[in-house]
């Protein structure tokens, strides 16, 4: 008998395991593609506006152009292991189509935001919140749509 009622057995793995098991889930590897897209598209957008001197609304179609890039890549290979040719009708096009929604909600939220202020701040916080609004919906598209393995249980990235 022990002092303990509930005593249950802890797995021993090592540290890189955990990380492993971690890293190889799918909505983890979205989250950091999503914050690679971020770093990209805010650097493009502050060089855009301090150093270049744009005005907020062509800055932000440059960096949303430019932060997709890295994005679709990322996604596609390392999130949902697509490897191959790029199939432009079923991949290519619907990520884009999805990028121009975004970038017009960015634009318009940008747009809104510089009539308020054009420092920087305020339009870096007015396109991150445009596409933290849209960022789950992209997940159930990208998951279910594009890139999704359409419930393959043998797929260890589709467990969460």
């Amino acid at each position: 008998m022990t002092d303990r009622p509930y005593d249950p057995r802890v797995p021993r793995t090592s540290l890189l395991q955990v990380g492993r098991d971690l890293f190889a889930r799918r909505p983890v590897r979205y989250s950091l593609v999503s914050a690679v897209a971020v770093v990209v598209s805010q650097a493009v957008l502050l060089t855009c506006t301090v150093l270049l001197d744009w005005r907020p609304v062509p800055s932000n179609i440059t960096a949303v152009a430019l932060g997709s890039i890295p994005s679709y890549l990322l996604n596609r290979a390392w999130v949902w292991g697509r490897r191959g040719s790029h199939d432009l009708r079923r991949e290519v096009v619907p990520f884009w189509i999805m990028g121009f929604v975004g970038l017009a909600f960015s634009t318009l939220l940008v747009h809104v935001a510089s009539r308020w202020s054009e420092a920087p701040a305020v339009t870096s916080g007015a396109n991150i919140t445009a596409f933290g609004l849209l960022w789950v919906l992209k997940y159930l598209v990208l998951d279910s749509v594009l890139f999704g393995t359409n419930g393959d249980e043998h797929d260890p990235a589709v467990i969460l």
